[in-house]
């Protein structure tokens, strides 16, 4: 590749880059399971009881609430940009606790369904870090964005 061609595409990308319509698309991205799952909850909150009784999650209700006016609070907060840095940092830190909650790898028996929750929970690292990238970025901004 040229330098020339280095150059245009260089430029290229921090046009890309500094796009606010392509910035939002990657934090809806990466909100998307925060917003789907309390949307899901909702929509069937005997189910969201279930899974707080099924992670020994008790009083069930309250936490079932919590987690739906959590998540949808900091996704909020991360899409909007009105304080996104606490919003994504709370979310990287509910992503490893529940994390380490639901996805106990190393309890399970050697199988597939040891290697799912593997591939889940280190999936689920990456979530926190990407969200932590975030937290860090807009913090490094100095200002509310």
């Amino acid at each position: 590749m040229s330098m020339s061609s280095r150059t245009s595409l260089s430029r290229g990308l921090s046009q890309l880059a500094a796009s606010r319509g392509l910035r939002f698309i990657a934090l809806l991205a990466l909100c998307a399971a925060y917003i789907q799952g309390p949307l899901t909850k909702l929509s069937d909150f005997p189910g969201a009881l279930a899974e707080m009784e099924h992670f020994g999650l008790r009083p069930p209700v309250a936490f079932a609430v919590a987690v739906i006016v959590f998540e949808l609070g900091a996704s909020a907060m991360v899409l909007s940009g009105f304080m996104r840095w606490l919003g994504a940092l709370a979310l990287a830190a509910f992503t490893l606790l529940a994390t380490f909650i639901a996805l106990r790898f190393w309890d399970l028996a050697p199988g597939m369904e040891r290697a799912m929750a593997t591939n889940a929970f280190f999936e689920h690292v990456g979530l926190a870090g990407a969200f932590l990238l975030v937290a860090l970025m807009d913090i490094g901004k100095g200002e509310d964005r």
